[in-house]
């Protein structure tokens, strides 16, 4: 009820904190005219419930998940006969980190192979958003997201304030690839005159002190950046959506006591939303929770990678390689701190894709954060964008 449905969440044209009761209305811009849509809330989420007798354990995990999705969607398949049909697989969050695997998963066990992969606020690498001693790759990819939450706020100084965002962004982009990670690179050498010019330079693009620069050892950690950067004006940054402002008990403190772009912003609309049209639509009632954010799922099992970083950018290249008409389409949000869009930009372009596979991979970026649809103008883009992507991944384009 975001973006691709028939009905749609009532949201502010900014998609900013709205004064309850909530409601819902008919989506003009949904991807119904596109393709047919089944919804599927894994073990755990929504309704989704274990059946009596099974531990919910059984669900819970990288390859736990991926089998049960992925024996959810060969059963509807066969169910309703359509196998000969085009298929996409479509995700938003975690969801892109299960599309991903899903993708080759479903040509390996099934030998099912689709049309193409639609990635929503995209993690295919955790490695590049789990800030930590010793992994600067972080503190690099989130400086694009922290000069576009600077500029917004209007905290960067007066000649790069006077920049569009995509410009800003580009040159954003340009400083993390070719200064702040190569000095990052250099760790203890890094030299006394280079560390205190890239303080400078770090400061510049984020709107943080150079004093705080420097006490950071010019490794931004998000919390810090989100309680830093309007920290004298009593205020903390959203990490869903960097656009949105709360108000923590104080002012002190290294990080946030909620995220001002989810509580109260995003879950009370859509969980209103959705219990409202099952009930009053679709005639649907239980009184089960309907779990919106993860609140029915456990401790996640990340068996399959214990002591690395959870990465399925490879599983998805395989699909790839294996079927050479599958094409990605890969969306973000400029003001996204939980799925950073030069994160998966990076990733992406780490995947030892040939000429012709990276052609068959679609980015587009909007100014809004983690649910990009949201934002009024965002969502009407991502209408357009889907109706040329869906197009160019069937037979005869």
């Amino acid at each position: 009820m975001g973006v691709i449905g028939p009905k749609r969440i009532v949201m502010s044209d900014k998609g900013g904190v709205l004064q309850p009761p909530y409601s819902y209305t008919n989506n003009e811009y949904s991807w119904l005219d596109n393709s047919d849509l089944v919804f599927i809330d894994p073990v755990g989420t929504g309704f989704s419930r274990a059946i009596n007798g099974v531990d919910k354990s059984e669900f819970q995990g990288y390859n736990e998940d991926i089998q049960s999705v992925g024996e959810f969607i060969r059963l509807w398949t066969v169910e309703n006969k359509r196998w000969g049909s085009p298929k996409f697989l479509a995700g938003e969050s975690y969801g892109t980190t299960r599309a991903a695997g899903l993708s080759n998963y479903l040509q390996s066990a099934f030998k099912m192979y689709t049309n193409g992969v639609i990635l929503i606020s995209a993690v295919l690498n955790f490695q590049t958003i789990l800030f930590g001693i010793g992994n600067d790759l972080p503190y690099s990819l989130y400086v694009p997201s922290y000069a576009a939450t600077a500029w917004y706020y209007k905290k960067l100084a007066p000649d790069l304030q006077a920049k569009d965002i995509k410009t800003l962004i580009a040159e954003a982009e340009s400083f993390a690839l070719n200064e702040y990670t190569p000095a990052l690179m250099k760790g203890d050498k890094l030299a006394p005159a280079e560390f205190n010019a890239m303080v400078t330079k770090l400061s510049r693009y984020t709107g943080l002190s150079e004093k705080f620069v420097r006490q950071a050892n010019l490794r931004i950690d998000l919390p810090y950046f989100n309680k830093e950067l309007l920290r004298s004006e009593g205020l903390t940054v959203g990490r869903l959506d960097s656009r949105f402002t709360g108000r923590d008990y104080d002012d002190t403190g290294s990080s946030t006591d909620f995220d001002p772009s989810n509580t109260g912003t995003i879950s009370g609309p859509y969980t209103a939303g959705v219990m409202s049209y099952f009930g009053k639509e679709l005639n649907y009632n239980n009184n089960l929770v309907y779990y919106t954010l993860g609140g029915g799922v456990g401790r996640w099992n990340y068996s399959n990678v214990q002591n690395k970083y959870l990465n399925v950018a490879e599983y998805m290249r395989q699909a790839m390689a294996q079927n050479p008409y599958l094409k990605i389409w890969v969306l973000g949000g400029y003001y996204d701190f939980a799925c950073p869009y030069f994160a998966s930009l990076y990733v992406l372009r780490h995947m030892g894709l040939r000429p012709e596979q990276q052609a068959n991979i679609k980015f587009t970026y909007y100014e809004s954060g983690h649910m990009i649809y949201i934002n009024m103008p965002s969502l009407m883009q991502m209408k357009k964008d889907a109706d040329e992507f869906y197009p160019s991944a069937l037979p005869n384009n």
